[in-house]
């Protein structure tokens, strides 16, 4: 299947959905916005069959987040977001704790589940405040993740009834599945399986320490854009993604994350891990950034099929940008900015201006 025919399977399953769902939102006492951010650009290559829309409720004109789907696996995610957030609200935070947007409405609809909540203002992106703002923020929000640790009882109790939790033979189990799947496609690339065997056993070796930092609240998809400051307060966005496990993993989304966006945020927060925390901490983070490189590997690699034209091309830039960055990370060596700096170009200059506007919504 195409490009083409990817893209067109998921804008034809949006328009549908947009086309039962409206009357829906209508009826609820909101509207959307014209401009969507979430349902446009490359958000064909990773998006479930649910839609995420910006919008008003008319009566007060306050701005919400709605998601909604008819589709089974994506209704249980829309639930176990709202379970995650009210049981985000049980759990005794040691420092700081996160906020949550307030919801405004959960109910089922037909076969529709929708799920309304308020839109936090904040203003200035993430990425707009200053390097001393950012990097006092993110160590807060580390910290306050850190400050959740299951296993006092009550803890245990909550964690075990609605998150997932994760130890070292989930994480090298499923590195080794990523491993596996992007051999078979790159399959005679002998590097490409050198670097990828090496962070296996990396992993492995490590086990004890992965452990060691486990049982700890964490986000899978701890980056900016699922982040809202508001009056110094930390709200944290899509609830679906926090789990339990090795508390660096978060560290390693989001200093991965900042090797494109903000090089010196990176820099000081690996600094600031080196002069503060121990050893077995940099080793932890170090893994932690392995295991979720071979998930952006694995990501990459199998987009390719959806691909074509410029996307296509944009598609094997970042799987060997990511590759990169692997091998460095496994050779506990620093990452080219050189190398950064041209994929950074590369990849503007082949994305779409659909994509650009969606890249402009979220950041």
């Amino acid at each position: 299947m195409t490009t083409s025919n990817h893209k067109t399977n998921w804008e034809n399953y949006r328009d549908l959905e947009l086309r039962g769902a409206l009357p829906i939102i209508k009826d609820l006492g909101f509207k959307l916005d014209e401009k969507q951010v979430h349902i446009g650009g490359e958000r064909f290559l990773s998006s479930g069959q649910k839609l995420v829309l910006i919008g008003r409720q008319i009566s007060t004109s306050n701005k919400v987040v709605i998601k909604i789907s008819s589709h089974p696996d994506q209704i249980n995610e829309i639930k176990n977001e709202r379970n995650h957030r009210h049981a985000l609200k049980k759990i005794k935070f040691s420092y700081n704790k996160f906020f949550s947007p307030k919801e405004v409405v959960f109910k089922k609809v037909g076969k529709y589940y929708i799920s309304i909540v308020e839109f936090i203002e904040q203003e200035k992106t993430f990425l707009e405040r200053s390097q001393e703002e950012q990097f006092f923020l993110s160590l807060k929000a580390f910290e306050t993740q850190e400050g959740v640790h299951a296993t006092t009882y009550e803890h245990v109790s909550i964690v075990n009834k609605t998150f997932e939790s994760l130890k070292a033979t989930d994480y090298t189990e499923l590195f080794n599945e990523y491993k596996n799947k992007i051999s078979s496609l790159f399959s005679s690339d002998d590097e490409l399986k050198k670097i990828l065997i090496s962070a296996k056993e990396t992993l492995e070796k490590n086990s004890k320490t992965i452990d060691l930092y486990s049982d700890f609240l964490t986000h899978w998809d701890f980056v900016p854009h699922n982040v809202r400051i508001n009056d110094g307060n930390i709200y944290l966005l899509d609830h679906s993604s926090i789990r339990f496990g090795n508390k660096h993993e978060s560290w390693a989304r989001f200093i991965n994350f900042m090797v494109l966006y903000n090089r010196t945020l990176e820099k000081n927060l690996l600094k600031y891990l080196k002069n503060n925390r121990s050893e077995e901490e940099l080793l932890s983070l170090k893994l932690m950034r392995i295991f979720r490189l071979g998930e952006i590997l694995y990501f990459y690699g199998n987009s390719l099929k959806k691909a074509e034209g410029d996307l296509l091309t944009l598609n094997k830039k970042r799987f060997k940008f990511w590759t990169h960055v692997l091998k460095s990370i496994v050779n506990d060596q620093p990452i080219s900015d050189e190398i950064v700096n041209t994929y950074k170009k590369e990849r503007d200059s082949l994305r779409g201006q659909e994509e650009i506007k969606r890249q402009e919504g979220l950041h």
